[in-house]
């Protein structure tokens, strides 16, 4: 549970980081066009400096992730307006880039689907919401809930969080502002120290681009440790429409040296499973003989190839 002090009033957050004025953009008004994109830019390199500063407790993350959902759990994020729809937008993104089932990364917002679209704010100061939403989902010891509130104050997220771990389930507490201000009982707490926005309690600003950061490596990094990634490529890209059948290829040509024709016509083979391709390119493997190697080795293309190279 919240046990600051100054949590007891949560209309008065003045003294938050995300909330205090930033001296740096005292005359924003009477900015230049130019002027005005100099200091945008000059201000969001403290966003990337923030996630740099948290970088052992996303790894924290990482791990503590990868082997839960290894186990057979879910990862979800849950939050309010900007935060709610940041973790909604890296929620949508798995299933094309690594071909995982929806439910294996969700995204949870206050309001729901609508929140997306329409403002709903005032839905983020119900912590039963929050509450009701980890029941709903049927949360276990093996999932993994992350909590997103720049301000750290969120009601929502904090009901969320404390039902999630009673649950047993992993909890991440992400927020942009200092424990001394808001302390939360998590079991890995992220803090992306951006500092006061240009435009003062705007904290889909630079607030928002460090936690789109952070959970851009959060779940690209998790989806390499479940072995999604072959080097740097996404070969478990699902090929969906032109654009990823086009990537799709392109692997298989870099990869395997075969010419656009001879790479269309081994990824058909392989019901278009880029992994799978691979695989069968290099061990002459049929498609049943390559996908049983593949499931004995939890999907991960590298260790079924030099498991097999071990075996001839």
């Amino acid at each position: 549970m919240t046990t600051n002090k100054k949590m007891t009033n949560l209309q008065e957050r003045g003294y938050l980081l995300t909330e205090q004025v930033n001296p740096n953009s005292l005359n924003l008004d009477q900015l230049n066009a130019l002027e005005l994109v100099e200091l945008f830019n000059h201000e969001d390199e403290k966003a990337v400096a923030a996630v740099a500063g948290a970088k052992t407790q996303l790894a924290a993350a990482v791990e503590r992730t990868a082997d839960r959902l290894h186990q057979g759990g879910r990862l979800f994020y849950i939050g309010a307006g900007t935060s709610g729809r940041l973790g909604v937008l890296d929620a949508a993104e798995c299933p094309p880039t690594f071909c995982t089932p929806p439910e294996l990364v969700q995204g949870i917002i206050a309001g729901g689907a609508g929140a997306l679209l329409r403002s709903s704010e005032g839905l983020e100061d119900l912590a039963e919401d929050g509450e009701s939403a980890i029941a709903q989902r049927h949360i276990t010891q093996l999932d993994v809930v992350v909590g997103i509130t720049a301000g750290g104050t969120t009601p929502y997220v904090h009901g969320a969080l404390n039902a999630a771990r009673q649950r047993g389930a992993l909890t991440v507490f992400i927020a942009c502002v200092p424990a001394e201000q808001v302390d939360f009982d998590a079991d890995i707490d992220i803090r992306l120290l951006t500092g006061p926005e240009i435009l003062a309690g705007s904290t889909r600003l630079k607030a928002g681009t460090a936690t789109k950061l952070a959970l851009n490596i959060l779940s690209t990094s998790v989806m390499v440790r479940l072995g999604k990634v072959y080097g740097n490529r996404m070969v478990d890209v699902a090929v969906t429409n032109q654009k990823l059948r086009d990537r799709a290829l392109r692997i298989l040509q870099d990869l395997t040296g075969l010419s656009r024709e001879a790479a269309s016509f081994l990824l058909e083979r392989s019901g278009k499973w880029v992994k799978l391709a691979l695989l069968m390119q290099w061990t002459d493997l049929d498609k049943t003989a390559g996908e049983q190697l593949l499931s004995a080795h939890q999907g991960n293309l590298r260790a079924a190839v030099d498991s097999y190279k071990k075996e001839k």
